[in-house]
């Protein structure tokens, strides 16, 4: 089978899990990489010994690609990736998909309509641990979800907006803690349940940050078709960054998992742990540890895809049911507090 041709488009902090991925499979080749700041494009270029751009319009046209990696922005999302779908070029998306639900949709819709794979970044699914709680739910081990709580304690202070152009804003992120941070640990749990949501109540504030304007602590619930019920609270003012908890009460037991370790303990007296198995990929790569390691396996999968090899496993379709969440907790946020 032939090697891919896969380029990057934005070379920020996040950039460096998909280059090493990519240098390190042998199923693709990069080729390009893209950046509107011409010195952060050839300091990329140069240390993967490819080739620089400054417009990804450019890239898309002259560099036969067969894959693009989009790390940017949140709010371009959605343009960059329908411009690469345009240009026949498949697409993984860094997350969350878009800033609006409605431009997810568009999104797909065109990836289908071209006949291009499209998938959105959820390396947490790849994790030790919700691998073997969401294998013990599909195997009845566990059972259904029947309630859950997700709780993320983190700290993101005022110098950590200041320093960029697009963070904290509702126009270029589309919020805060709930679209930046606590996407994932939201993904999870709503993956584990697997039902769709009928209701989802928020309540949302800015507590203690000055510069941004967007949320910096939010809790509410999400209550599904089957009956589940999902608590969930998230917020950026704890100092430190405490390991995510997902808690989930089953039919035949109860799992407690990070994206560390997982501990199930089933109604018969059972008790199962794993611990989170670091791939080898990405462990020099220099990303921060909330980020984890498993960007590598779910690149790897999604060049399976594009290669015919097996299905996509987050395609943008399975993307949208935790983006419609995410725009839903903004949309019905209870409090003074405004999201715009």
């Amino acid at each position: 089978m032939k090697t891919l041709r896969v380029g990057v488009i934005g070379c920020g902090n996040i950039s460096v899990m998909h280059l090493d991925s990519i240098a390190a499979f042998e199923e693709a080749q990069l080729v390009a990489v893209c950046d509107i700041k011409p010195d952060r494009a050839e300091k990329t270029a140069k240390k993967y010994n490819t080739k620089a751009y400054t417009d990804y319009k450019q890239m898309l046209a002259e560099a036969q690609l067969d894959a693009v990696h989009i790390c940017l922005p949140h709010y371009l999302h959605v343009p960059v990736a329908c411009d690469a779908f345009e240009a026949g070029v498949h697409v993984l998306s860094e997350k969350p998909m878009s800033i609006r639900y409605e431009d997810a949709v568009r999104a797909v819709e065109l990836a289908e309509k071209k006949g291009m794979h499209y998938g959105v970044i959820f390396q947490c699914r790849y994790n030790t641990p919700s691998q073997l709680v969401k294998q013990r739910i599909t195997d009845g081990s566990l059972g259904a979800v029947k309630c859950g709580r997700t709780t993320l304690t983190w700290y993101r202070p005022d110098n950590y907006y200041d320093k960029s152009d697009w963070k904290g804003t509702w126009d270029k992120e589309g919020g805060g803690v709930i679209i930046d941070q606590a996407i994932h640990s939201l993904d999870l749990a709503n993956w584990m349940i697997g039902s769709e949501p009928v209701e989802v109540q928020s309540s949302l504030h800015n507590r203690n940050h000055e510069i941004m304007v967007v949320e910096d602590s939010a809790e509410g619930l999400i209550k599904y078709k089957n009956g589940a019920l999902l608590s969930f609270f998230a917020m950026n003012n704890f100092l430190v960054d405490e390991p995510i908890e997902i808690r989930l009460i089953c039919e035949h037991g109860k799992a407690i998992f990070s994206y560390d370790k997982a501990t199930i303990e089933y109604h018969d007296g059972r008790i199962e742990t794993v611990d989170n198995q670091t791939p080898d990929v990405l462990k020099n790569s220099g990303g921060k540890d909330y980020w984890g390691f498993q960007h590598a396996a779910q690149v790897k999968q999604f060049y399976n895809a594009v290669r015919g090899i097996e299905p996509l496993d987050i395609s943008g379709k399975e993307a949208l049911k935790i983006q419609k969440i995410i725009c839903d907790i903004y949309q019905n946020n209870d409090s003074p507090f405004q999201a715009k």
